[in-house]
């Protein structure tokens, strides 16, 4: 869990940094520092609404029967897994583009006034950390309670988000983002088969879903649940011994499909293809 859940973290945490650290180059540049101050109040209004939604999820839902948790659960999962499915696909497309959209709407926002400019960073932070808060719901469930390791990961990964954020932010570090995004999506993808296998199970735990006990392999005898490697497998593909028919097929239908969609090559792209500006370095210099 801790692997998974860092790499949701960074990535999340990431693009959220990257939108603030347009934003306020952006202001920085044009001599407009008026801004930055609303700009950080729609980030922390977007951060204190995914903190809040995150802890509706984790606390609203103790007080149901163990039925309309799984039920809750599971729908959390397979919520969670549509984020992550639109959000590799967008930022695969996005990755060269989204630091002139950016710049377009506060150079707009500027013009109405201090709200407009707060709405801009709110609603550039805000889509990530909703996104966040029902991926750490879904996580956690998916860890047991009493397990800090979700927790733990999820530090873990915005933290360093948070410091290759203030990094680019000084100049001192560029990445490319295409490519970044691309890797890290590609993990994901995975991830998020895990994540859907483990709401499918939940949904079938609470009579929604039929199959409960229609296993398409059992390997409780043969791998110790207690071992380093099956808390390896659980914590990265969310992997259990016991599998049931339909995880086992929505896993691979949808980790065949939206691999093969996300790594294919976008249309007119060749090898020989001229060489575009590094997304990195316009957002260093801006």
């Amino acid at each position: 869990m801790f692997v998974s859940n860092a790499l949701i973290g960074l990535r999340e945490g990431l693009e959220a940094a990257l939108v603030v650290v347009i934003l306020l180059a952006f202001l920085v540049k044009t001599q407009r520092t008026w801004g930055i101050r609303w700009v950080w109040a729609g980030v922390a209004t977007a951060v204190a609404l995914s903190v809040g939604l995150g802890a509706l999820l984790t606390f609203g839902t103790r007080q149901l029967s163990f039925e309309a948790q799984e039920a809750v659960g599971g729908t959390a999962s397979i919520v969670a897994v549509g984020f992550v499915t639109v959000m590799v696909f967008w930022m695969k497309s996005a990755a060269r583009s989204i630091s002139g959209e950016l710049k377009g709407r506060l150079d707009r926002a500027l013009d109405l006034g201090p709200l407009a400019v707060a709405l801009v960073g709110f609603l550039g932070v805000g889509r990530e950390g909703l996104e966040t808060a029902i991926f750490f719901y879904a996580t956690a469930q998916a860890a047991g309670s009493g397990n800090n390791v979700p927790l733990l990961g999820w530090a873990v990964g915005l933290a360093g988000a948070v410091v290759l954020g203030w990094l680019m932010y000084k100049g001192a570090l560029k990445i490319n983002l295409s490519k970044f995004f691309r890797y890290t999506g590609i993990a994901l993808v995975v991830v998020a088969g895990g994540i859907l296998a483990y709401g499918i199970h939940d949904l079938q735990e609470a009579a929604i879903l039929p199959g409960l006990n229609t296993l398409a392999f059992d390997l409780s005898g043969s791998i110790d649940s207690n071992t380093w490697y099956a808390a390896l497998l659980k914590g990265i593909f969310n992997f259990t011994p016991q599998t049931t028919v339909l995880q086992a097929v929505a896993w691979v239908l949808y980790v065949g499909t939206v691999m093969y969609f996300f790594l294919r090559p976008t249309r007119g792209t060749t090898a020989a293809a001229p060489e575009r500006p590094d997304p990195a370095r316009e957002t260093a210099a801006a």
